[in-house]
């Protein structure tokens, strides 16, 4: 050993210690790291040494007990024995037995992707973002594309798992990417893949799909969403970036759904920027997109509409036009909307219904038959369609407290002048009649009505050209303070 310094001070200080283990250091004649530290063996006696065998017996027969339960268990068996705060020590040793002597656990094989191979793609929930349109909750989810080399990932808005929205994601994200890559992998969507005991792997619609895009199918095992991972783990980062963008936005209200949409689509298209080399080495081995796209819909053929004016369209209850009972007619059921077909002509169309069960009725569509059968009203399975807006259901709830035999006749009345000339009138009357406590009649509903038209028809709005030099007026007129602010 050298001495270089002028003193065991100088040279402690330099070496980052404290001068006495300076001089511990050099008394031994060893480098720190030769010193021996730590305790020798245990410093207290283990509480569970007579009870660790049971705990053994019990793992054994069930790997999945948690220390908490054995030692509630353990408590309850000994009652003052153990303390609460020797939780962590049985935690700690269950911990050990489990990496020395437990169950193997499952090994996760990193896996090599080459370009333009494979895409996967899920449905994930996105309600939770807090996203309104019109101030109004929007539930939805959203259908996501992800390719598993390159990571580039596209997304459409959707409300279902239904074939529908699969079909219209993943042929919106192969037109989007311009090109079709080599096999696509789904989870067990009951929309892609059969179930059990079926011998076919997929449905006829979701096979019709592949093939005409040329891609092979895979499906994951049930309950292995690792399989699936690339796009699993996209949903996590896509729901943050969309979280991350909401707030920078300021607000998570957008006017229409149009422009939440095109708020997605920037934030994909940001997403992707970083990701343009690994995406070239795809598309330079991917297959051109076939000649045009695949409708994204089901098609239903002969539905008979009932006496009752309605159509059953997977499961669910929507109303015609009175003078199509008992014809057939056929539908289109997009992801979104539903279409009805007759002679070749799209005769209606409206947005189709979430979950089983529901059902659809436009009044404008029985209101004539209505008024001839005013008694059929009170009792009508679907009455509650027959209100457009709350006022309505207000009217109609005074009319019967005014004359309860007469209520559903004024109230068609009042229901038809809405049908013919304008709801949206009739529901500013009605509020303006129960604004200034006036009794609600189908006379005085009608004058309103006829008011507010002719008002509507003969008014003028004339907009006087703005004379810029206020501002310069302004201006001189302001404190030197205030121009600054």
């Amino acid at each position: 050993m050298t001495q270089t310094e002028y003193n065991q001070q100088i040279a402690a200080s330099k070496a980052g210690m404290d001068a006495k283990t300076a001089r511990k250091y050099l008394r031994s004649r060893k480098l720190p790291s030769e010193l021996t530290t730590g305790r020798a063996g245990r410093t207290r006696a283990d509480p569970f040494e007579g009870a660790w065998d049971w705990c053994r017996q019990q793992l054994e027969l069930n790997p999945g007990l948690q220390a908490k339960t054995l030692f509630e268990a353990l408590q309850r068996e000994d009652p003052g024995k153990f303390q609460d705060g020797q939780l962590r020590t049985l935690q700690r040793r269950l911990k050990i037995w489990r990496a020395t002597e437990g169950p193997i656990r499952e090994v996760f094989f990193d896996q090599v992707h080459d370009p333009g191979v494979l895409c996967q793609s899920d449905f994930t929930h996105m309600t939770s973002l807090g996203v309104t349109i019109d101030r109004q909750p929007f539930e939805h989810l959203v259908y996501h594309f992800v390719l598993t080399y390159s990571n580039w990932e596209w997304a459409t808005v959707c409300f279902s798992e239904s074939f529908e929205s699969l079909s219209e994601g993943m042929q919106t994200s192969l037109w989007q990417l311009g090109m079709v890559p080599k096999a696509h992998r789904t989870d067990q969507l009951s929309a892609a893949v059969c179930r059990l005991p079926n011998p076919e792997m997929f449905t006829r619609r979701y096979q019709g799909l592949l093939d005409h895009y040329g891609l092979e199918g895979e499906k994951t095992q049930p309950r292995r969403p690792n399989e699936n991972g690339d796009v699993e783990q996209r949903h996590h980062r896509f729901y943050e970036a969309a979280d991350q963008a909401l707030m920078l936005r300021g607000s998570r209200d957008f006017d229409a759904r149009e422009d939440y949409v095109s708020f997605l689509e920037n934030l994909l298209n940001q997403l992707n920027a970083g990701r343009r080399e690994r995406l070239a080495q795809e598309l330079a081995v991917m297959r051109p997109l076939p000649g045009g796209r695949l409708e994204a819909c089901k098609h239903l053929r002969g539905l008979r509409v009932s006496k009752g004016s309605l159509i059953y369209v997977d499961r669910n209850v929507y109303s015609v036009e009175s003078r199509m009972i008992g014809e057939k007619v056929n539908v289109r059921l997009y992801a979104d909307h539903v279409e009805v077909w007759y002679g070749q002509r799209k005769i209606d169309e409206f947005p189709r219904l979430r979950g089983r069960g529901k059902s659809r009725v436009n009044y404008r569509h029985l209101i004539d038959w209505l008024v001839r059968k005013p008694g059929a009203f009170a009792h009508y399975r679907y009455r509650e369609h027959l209100f457009p807006t709350s006022r309505f259901r207000m009217a109609y709830d005074a009319l019967r407290d005014q004359s309860k035999p007469t209520a559903s006749r004024r109230y068609l009345s009042i229901l038809e002048l809405a049908a013919k000339d304008s709801e949206w009138l009739v529901d500013r009357a009605i509020g303006h009649l129960i604004a200034t406590g006036e009794a609600i009649a189908p006379n005085a509903v009608e004058q309103f009505v006829s008011a507010g038209q002719d008002n509507h028809s003969t008014a003028e709005v004339c907009v006087e050209p703005v004379n810029l030099l206020i501002f310069d007026e302004l201006f001189c007129d302001a404190t030197p303070l205030e121009v600054a602010s």
